[in-house]
C-alpha cells in the first residue's frame, strides 16, 4: 500500500483530499486500526488534536470499545463487510466529560492491488444537534397531544383543506357523539349533519385568509343519541402555520354553553311573561336591585304619570310624591333594606288630572332571593287607595258624629238606670237590683266603646287633645291596677320603682295603663297572672306589662297599633272589642312624645311597654 500511495498518489494531495473534504473523514490501516489520516473535522468531532495521527483509534477513543465498535471493525476490516450508521448513538469523552453524540457514517474496507484489505476508511456526519432537535419536537408534540387530550375544553385537530381529523380529546368525540373511530376520517364525513351549516366552510377559509375565527353562544346542530339536537358554543379556530407561513392544520377549541344559554332564555321568557303579567295589572308595578335602585316601572305608571321611559324612576316618584311625608317614606324604605324585611307605607302621589290635587296610594315592596337566601331584587307596587280613603273618611265622620248623638241618650238610660237600682234596693227587691246593676256595667261597656270611636275621630281630625300637668306616676299606675284587680279574675303582680313626678296628660296615661292591663287578661284566658313594672331610665319613664297568653306572630307584631286591628286566634270570636285600644294608645303616647311597642312569643306571651319622657324641659334642654 505503501507503495501504491507513493507511486500512484502524492501524499501533499492525500492531505488536500481528506482536510478540503466537507465531512470528516479518516484513513485506518493495519491491525491495530493506526490512524494513518484524519482531516480536522474528524478531529474536532473525537475531541482531540492532530497528534492523534499515528496512533491506534481504540488508542485514542478507548472509551469506544464498550460500545460495540470492536465488532464494528473486525467485521470491515476482516470479512469486507460495509458498515452504515444512521444517527448511531456514541459516548464520546471530549474536554474531560463523556458526552452522548450522534452521527451518520460509513465504515468501508480499503483495498491494496492484491484486493488485500489493508485498512478502514471513515466517513462521518454529526448529527447530534438534528437528533437533539428531533427529540424536543417530538417531545412537544407529545406534550401538545397530552395537553389536548386531558384539556378541560373540548378540543380537536384538523390537518389539511380535506379537514382530516388528526386529534380529538374525549370532550370533543362525547360533544359530537362519536367515539374514537371518526379520528383520520374527515370531518364532514365524520359529522355529515354539519352539510347546511357554516362551519366546513368557515374551517377551509381559514386555510385561505390565514385567520383565527372566533364565535360567541354559537347553534350547531349535532346527532347525539341518534337525534338530531340543538348545542350553543363558544368556540375558536386557530390556524397551526409551518416555518414558511403557510397554514397545515387548525386547532379547534369549544365551549358547551348549552345549559347556560337556555337557563337564560327561560329567565328571559319568564321575565316577559312577568312584564306582561304586570304590566296587565291595574297597580303600579316595580322592581329595584338589592341596593334598591328601580330597574323597572310597568306600563301603567308612565300611563298615570307621563313620564318618559328613559327617566329615573326615582327622579319621577320624588317629583309627585307629597313632599312633606318624602323624607319620611325614605327612611322607612332604607330601614327595609337594611333589614331586609318588607316595605309597607301609605303615602300621596300627585293626580296628573289634577295638578293640585293628591291622591292616595299604598306602597309595598317584598325582597325576592337566590338559591343561597340573598336578596336578588325587591318586587313592589304602588296601589290607588284613594276611594277607600275617602270611604274611611266618611265612615270615621259617620262614627264620630254617631257616637256623639248616642252619648247623651246613653248618659240618660245610666242615670234611668241607677235610679231603678236604688229604687229596687229601698224595696228590699235584691233580686231585681242586681239585673239592674248588670243593665248599668252593659252601658259602662257600651260608653266605652262610644269613647274609643270619639277618640279615633278625634284623631283622624288632629283634634285630640293633651291636657297636660305634673302628677305623681306611681301613684297613679298604683290607682290603676287596684282598679283593674277589683274586675279581673287574674292576679295583677306589680313590680314598681320609684318614678316620682311627671309631666303629661294624666287622665291619657291612666287610659293607656288601663287599655295594656285589661288587654293583658283579655289575651290570656287559660293564664292566672298579669304582671305590671314601672322603671326609670334616665329622663324615661317605662311601664310594662306581661301576659302570658296567646302571643302574636312576629309578622303580625308591627299591625297591633293600628286601627281595628285584633289579633287572631282560636279564641277570638269570645274576646270584645273593636281593636281600637291600642291605635289610640299608641296616638297618646306619640302625641306625648314618647314610644309604645311589644315583644312576644305566640303561645307564650307578650310584653307590652311604653316609654315618656318624665320632664319636657329635660328633653328640650337636651
Amino acid at each position: 500500500m505503501k507503495s501504491f500511495l507513493e507511486q500512484n498518489v502524492s501524499q501533499e494531495s492525500l492531505i488536500t483530499l481528506f482536510s478540503q473534504a466537507p465531512v470528516a473523514m479518516c484513513l485506518l490501516i493495519g491491525d491495530d486500526l493506526i490512524i494513518e489520516n484524519a482531516n480536522p473535522q474528524i478531529i474536532e468531532l473525537w475531541g482531540r488534536d492532530a497528534s492523534v495521527v499515528g496512533k491506534p483509534l481504540f488508542e485514542v477513543l478507548p472509551e469506544i470499545k464498550s460500545q460495540g465498535f470492536v465488532e464494528i471493525f473486525e467485521n470491515v476490516y476482516h470479512k469486507g463487510e460495509i458498515f452504515k450508521g444512521n444517527k448511531l448513538s456514541i459516548f464520546l469523552e471530549k474536554f474531560g466529560n463523556l458526552e452522548e453524540h450522534f452521527f451518520d457514517f460509513i465504515y468501508s474496507p480499503v483495498y491494496n492491488d492484491d484486493k488485500k484489505i489493508i485498512g478502514v476508511s471513515v466517513v462521518a456526519t454529526e448529527m447530534t444537534d438534528q437528533v437533539i432537535s428531533e427529540r424536543k419536537l417530538k417531545e412537544s408534540e407529545y406534550r401538545f397531544e397530552d395537553l389536548i387530550k386531558n384539556s378541560d375544553y373540548s378540543t380537536a385537530i384538523y390537518r389539511s383543506e380535506d379537514l382530516y381529523i388528526e386529534l380529538a380529546n374525549d370532550l370533543m368525540l362525547k360533544t359530537w357523539g362519536k367515539d374514537a373511530s371518526v379520528i383520520g376520517m374527515k370531518l364532514e364525513d365524520a359529522l355529515p349533519e354539519l352539510e347546511g351549516q357554516p362551519f366546513i366552510g368557515i374551517l377551509k377559509d381559514i386555510f385561505k385568509t390565514g385567520k383565527t375565527y372566533t364565535a360567541t353562544e354559537d347553534r350547531v346542530d349535532l346527532v347525539v343519541d341518534g337525534k338530531l339536537q340543538t348545542y350553543y358554543f363558544n368556540f375558536s379556530y386557530k390556524p397551526l402555520k409551518n416555518q414558511k407561513g403557510e397554514v397545515y392544520a387548525i386547532y379547534n377549541v369549544a365551549v358547551d354553553i348549552t345549559d347556560l344559554v337556555r337557563a337564560r332564555k327561560e329567565i328571559q321568557e319568564r321575565e316577559e311573561k312577568f312584564r306582561d303579567l304586570a304590566d296587565s295589572m291595574p297597580q303600579f308595578v316595580w322592581t329595584c336591585d338589592k341596593d334598591g335602585k328601580i330597574t323597572y316601572m310597568n306600563d301603567n305608571w308612565y300611563r298615570y304619570t307621563g313620564f318618559e321611559r328613559d327617566e329615573d324612576p326615582a327622579d319621577g316618584i320624588k317629583r309627585i310624591i307629597n313632599p312633606e311625608v318624602y323624607e319620611k317614606v325614605m327612611v322607612v324604605w332604607e330601614e327595609s333594606l337594611r333589614t331586609r324585611k318588607s316595605f309597607e307605607m301609605e303615602y300621596q302621589f300627585l293626580d296628573p288630572d289634577h295638578p293640585e290635587v293628591y291622591r292616595w296610594f299604598l306602597g309595598r315592596a317584598v325582597p325576592a332571593y337566590d338559591e343561597n337566601g340573598n336578596i336578588k331584587q325587591w318586587i313592589g307596587t304602588f296601589t290607588d287607595i284613594d276611594d277607600f280613603k275617602q270611604l274611611q273618611t266618611q265612615k270615621d265622620n259617620f262614627l264620630g258624629i254617631a257616637s256623639h248623638e248616642l252619648k247623651t241618650p246613653l248618659t240618660s238610660l245610666k242615670i234611668y238606670t241607677q235610679f231603678i237600682e236604688k229604687n229596687l234596693v229601698r224595696q228590699n227587691d235584691l233580686k231585681n237590683a242586681q239585673v239592674a246593676r248588670r243593665m248599668d256595667d252593659q252601658i259602662d261597656l257600651l260608653t266605652n266603646l262610644i269613647s274609643d270611636l270619639l277618640d279615633v275621630t278625634k284623631i283622624q281630625n288632629g283634634k285630640i287633645q293633651l291636657n297636660e300637668s305634673e302628677f305623681d306616676f306611681d301613684q297613679l299606675a298604683e290607682e290603676i291596677v287596684v282598679e283593674q284587680q277589683m274586675t279581673a279574675r287574674h292576679k295583677i303582680t306589680f313590680h314598681h320603682s320609684e318614678v316620682g313626678n311627671v309631666f303629661a296628660d294624666r287622665h291619657r296615661i291612666s287610659q293607656v295603663m288601663s287599655n295594656l292591663i285589661s288587654n293583658a287578661v283579655k289575651y290570656s284566658p287559660d293564664a292566672d297572672e298579669v304582671i305590671v313594672s314601672t322603671q326609670l331610665i334616665g329622663n324615661n319613664v317605662k311601664f310594662c306589662v306581661r301576659d302570658f297568653g296567646i302571643g302574636i306572630p312576629e309578622d303580625k307584631q308591627n299591625k297591633v297599633f293600628e286601627q281595628y286591628y285584633r289579633v287572631s286566634s282560636s279564641k277570638e270570636h269570645t274576646i270584645s272589642g273593636l281593636g281600637l285600644g291600642l291605635y289610640i294608645s299608641s296616638e297618646i303616647i306619640k302625641r306625648t312624645g314618647g314610644r309604645i311597642y311589644v315583644s312576644s312569643i305566640e303561645e307564650k306571651g307578650s310584653d307590652f311597654c311604653f316609654e315618656i319622657p318624665k320632664s319636657k324641659k329635660v328633653q328640650q334642654n337636651a
